[in-house]
């Protein structure tokens, strides 16, 4: 279909024709157009269908505020036509529809409404029948429920995520919005400003101010250039300000990337919305905002209808009156709810143009033409008359009333009140850190927009110590919102929607109040009014009006509800960030590739799990154990945590952090710790290695360490110690040489005295090992002879490489992670988040030994004694089978006991040295006796009987480790 002529369609390339498809159907667009605008301009008004009723659905604000143009496109769901940009080759189909969306079966819920009042799925689904809900009703309600189809083959995309500092932060880009940036950057601030739309200009872009157009076109440009120019302002287009959190933390979201922004003062110029009004029919395409029409129109360049009824509740009304007249449209009537004739100079510019104006009067009710998949024609009352006309037309214009967008002022802590005199809501009690202007602050004329916007940004910069001048704000005369109150009797025969989203009519607020939810926050969670795509922007306003006639209170006694963030969608992939892992590697981490390891990532770090891939891996990992066993082989355990402790208290810190005593822990010694949060729950363990009086070298597990760090500190600051505490993990390499010749390579290697009597069992020491410095501890995961060597990241390389070398004649080979777990189960050691959850104590766990209950305090001992007072829970255990049981029992298998589950396994294997299977599994306190049997369930659902045994399954007297 033809467009309108220039100037009209700013936003469009005429010369650049875009083809692209909906529902199947090939249609034309131009550069710039949007879905929407491409569709309706092609005469395709038919875009959506209703949550509820599957009823037909057009454009209402062609601003992306509303859900009436919800469509899918490709494998993306919920896509708003009215801002998608049109590309060519787009395909498109509508959503939530049974058929298609001309023919939608389920279009027949439309007339079985009244079975379905609101709230009549608590009543109903939740019958006396005991199942009804989970055999009839929640089947039906998962099959109608939803929008749209996730496509999850769909390719991977690239999301991604920055952090911007600013003196301020704009957000809105209209008139307020740039003199505010404007004003704040020139006094030296460094300025953001924010803007949804694709170009600056706001409401310059489209609305009609005054009788010169031209006057509005030049200072459009004029701003624009100020902008462009100025060097210490960055402007985002279509990019929307997502929410406000503490501190000024504002994420903007455009296209595929997240910033995160911290400004020392923002400044909303928001804007408000326009609102629709209730009447029979409200919802039919056609029926558009006045505020919509001049988009259409003026970016796109598209005729909205031929013969149009503006319902004029304000000025704007009949500026968009005389916008439909200038474009060529047959303006049949302006209806005017008011008694007298307000906007004197409009009225008489349209009567000239034979534009017939009805005062004192209404919309009734809007007719549809076959299946109401568009309006024909709209039913006027006059209040003064008993009667009502019908007027033939294809457009209705409603400009009624605003409300302030008010979602991210409230969420700083701002509050929304209303004048029940001027029909007009109002943003009280600001916090310091935010400024308001523009149409969202109650500036309605031009030249007090841009006055209150120059004043913000001046102000701002005056709270971050700049220098700014003063600006006089001239009186708003002009009021964009009149006192009309809304005609909210609503029809009998229903059909006049409040909550376009939910399908919410008059009558199911009133009924909602009726039932006893008399309260906003309870009808909202009742009716769902509000809680749909839209989040109440449209609904909010006529809600709290007909909860307040329904209750006899004022408006501001219902207010609005909760306004939480995000103010509009967020891609769950830019919640997840960049979808590139990003992980530590190990100062032989390329050893580790040249060997044959097949790597796996643990926490962010990457570690061998095996090595080889000659034989099967079940056989790599065996051949692993036994190379320790028999002879001997090195892990590098350089992601342990590592932590430093230096000062006279560094002790008496660790003595009140972990389980064990410290203190007077001698000078080389080595002991096992033990952390307890302040419930008694095991969090971590590692070891400490007393280096000097006053300097402590402390271990963590690889995912803990972050914690145990910060938490140290946190307590250091607490108790007022005087240590100092360092996280030095990513300072030092760590290898584990173990097995019966780990001490014959280190003497071959060169170095420290490693005999028996130089360096016992839990023995620790500083000196040098082939040249490279180490720290070297004994200490025994694997259950045999065992040195953990700690050397400076850059000798890691080189002191793996010597003891490489010194090994070879005696067959040393590394090992992974999946033999190091076989070698600890086999000797009854725990991992800390596998044989442990959130709860688990050193009780339960068989570690009473590791309490020193006889210090006057530490971190979870007050928890342990009064839980001691209790009866026993639960047990970790160890039990056995033979090794010809073909179901395997694997980790989280269920325990059973007459039928019941009553415990679960954390750690099982089937070991090569013992030639059985072991584990380790939790079970109840009176069933942990040792010799009894348990049930296992696998996870084939076969039955396999255990029997409960020590847990250390290999060398219990510890004489292969303590030699």
């Amino acid at each position: 279909m033809p467009r309108l002529p220039l100037p009209y369609g700013t936003r469009i390339d005429r010369g650049q024709v875009l083809t692209f498809t909906f529902e199947g159907r090939t249609f034309r667009g131009l550069s710039g157009d949007t879905l929407a605008s491409a569709l309706v301009a092609s005469g395709q008004w038919l875009i959506s269908r209703s949550f509820k009723y599957h009823r037909a659905r057009s454009v209402m604000t062609m601003a992306g505020q509303d859900a009436n143009t919800l469509v899918q496109v490709a494998g993306e769901p919920n896509v708003l036509a009215d801002v998608h940009p049109l590309r060519e080759g787009l395909e498109a189909t509508a959503q939530n529809v049974n058929g298609s969306l001309e023919k939608d079966r389920d279009a027949l819920l439309d007339r079985l409404g009244r079975f379905m009042p609101v709230g009549f799925y608590y009543r109903t689904f939740f019958g006396p029948g005991k199942n009804s809900w989970l055999r009839l009703w929640e089947p039906l309600i998962r099959k109608k429920a939803g929008l749209g189809r996730v496509d999850t083959s769909a390719p991977r995309v690239r999301y991604e995520k920055q952090n911007l500092f600013y003196d301020v932060l704009v957000v809105g880009g209209g008139p307020a919005g740039i003199s505010a940036a404007i004003e704040a950057a020139d006094t030296g601030a460094r300025v953001l400003l924010v803007d949804e739309n694709p170009e600056l200009g706001g409401s310059l872009t489209y609305a009609r101010f005054d009788d010169e157009p031209e006057a509005t076109a030049h200072l459009l440009g004029d701003l624009r250039q100020q902008i462009k120019a100025h060097p210490g302002i960055d402007v985002f287009t279509n990019a929307v300000a997502n929410g406000w959190y503490a501190d000024n933390w504002i994420p903007i979201i455009t296209a595929n990337r997240l910033y995160k922004v911290r400004a020392k003062e923002v400044i909303l110029c928001t804007g408000s919305l326009d609102q629709p009004i209730p009447f029979r029919n409200n919802d039919l395409p056609g029926i558009v905002l006045g505020s919509a029409v001049q988009r259409l129109m003026r970016h796109y360049a598209v005729k909205p209808g031929r013969r149009a009824v503006v319902f004029a509740g304000n000025r704007d009304g009949y500026r968009v009156a005389l916008d439909l007249v200038e474009a060529g449209v047959e303006v049949a009537a302006i209806v005017d709810p008011r008694t007298t004739q307000q906007h004197g100079a409009f009225a008489a510019q349209l009567e000239t143009k034979g534009v017939r104006i009805i005062l004192n009067a209404g919309i009734a009710e809007a007719a549809g033409a076959a299946g109401n998949k568009h309006l024909k024609a709209a039913r006027i009352t006059r209040s003064d008359a008993d009667t009502s006309e019908w007027i033939d037309c294809d457009l209705l214009s409603v400009s009624c009333a605003y409300t302030p967008t008010y979602q991210l002022a409230l969420q700083a802590g701002a509050k929304l009140s209303y004048d029940d005199g001027t029909a007009q809501f109002t943003l009280t009690n600001v916090p310091a850190h935010l400024t308001l202007a523009g149409s969202v602050a109650g500036n309605f004329s031009l030249p007090s927009v841009l006055a209150a916007g120059r004043k913000a940004g001046g102000n701002a910069a005056q709270t971050l110590g700049l220098a700014s001048r003063e600006i006089e704000v001239p009186e708003d005369e002009e009021r964009s919102l009149s006192s009309l109150e809304l005609p909210l009797v609503g029809h009998p025969k229903g059909r006049d929607f409040v909550d376009f989203d939910e399908d919410l009519q008059v009558k199911d607020i009133e009924n909602a109040v009726r039932t006893g939810y008399d309260e906003l926050e309870l009808v909202k969670r009742f009716s769902t009014v509000g809680m749909g795509p839209s989040q109440g922007r449209h609904s909010a306003l006529a809600t709290a009006r007909i909860v307040a006639r329904a209750t006899k209170r004022k408006v501001d006694d219902i207010g609005v509800t909760t306004s939480r963030p995000p103010f509009g969608p967020e891609k769950l992939g830019l919640l997840a960030g960049i979808q590139q892992s990003r992980y530590r590697y190990t100062s032989v981490h390329h050893r580790h590739v040249e060997a044959g390891a097949k790597m796996t990532p643990v926490g962010a770090w990457w570690r061998p799990l095996y090595y080889g891939d000659q034989k099967p891996p079940d056989t790599l990992i065996i051949d692993e154990v036994n190379l320790v066993r028999q002879r001997v082989g090195i892990l590098d355990v350089s992601t342990l945590g590592k932590i430093e402790l230096r000062g006279p208290d560094a002790g008496l810190l660790l003595d009140r952090f972990c389980s064990m005593n410290y203190a007077k822990q001698p000078v080389g010694r080595v002991r096992y710790c033990l952390t307890l949060n302040e419930m008694g729950t095991v969090i971590d363990d590692g070891v400490a290695s007393r280096v000097a009086e006053d300097h402590y070298y402390v271990t963590a597990t690889t995912g803990g360490v972050d914690r145990i760090y910060a938490d140290m500190c946190w307590q250091n600051v607490q108790w007022g110690l005087d240590v100092d505490i360092h996280n030095v993990t990513a300072g030092f390499a760590a290898f584990n040489l173990t097995g019966p010749l780990a001490r014959q390579v280190l003497e071959a290697a060169g170095g420290l005295d490693v005999s028996s009597e130089g360096l016992p069992f839990l023995g620790g020491r500083i000196g040098s090992v082939a040249n490279c410095p180490v720290r070297i501890m004994r200490i025994g995961y694997s259950g045999e002879l065992s040195f953990e060597l700690h050397t400076p990241q850059s000798y890691g390389e080189a002191l793996w490489d010597a003891l490489m070398e010194a090994g070879k004649p005696l067959g040393l080979r590394p090992y992974g992670l999946e033999a190091s777990r076989i070698l600890r189960l086999e000797k009854g050691h725990i991992i800390i988040g596998q044989d442990t959850d959130a709860v688990s104590t050193a009780d339960e766990l068989g570690m009473a030994w590791a309490l020193a209950m006889k210090k006057p305090f530490f971190i979870g001992k007050r928890s342990t004694e009064l839980l001691r007072r209790l009866p026993a829970r639960r047990r970790l255990v160890g039990f056995d089978l033979p090794s010809s049981e073909q179901d395997r029992p694997d980790e989280a298998c269920l325990i059973l006991e007459q039928g019941e589950a009553v415990g679960h396994i954390t750690s099982t294997c089937l070991s090569p040295t013992l030639g059985k299977w072991i584990g380790l599994a939790f079970v109840p306190a009176d069933l942990a006796e040792q010799g009894r049997t348990m049930l296992i369930k696998t996870r084939k659902g076969a039955e396999l009987r255990a029997r409960i045994v020590p847990p250390h399954f290999f060398d219990p007297e510890n004489k292969r480790q303590e030699i």
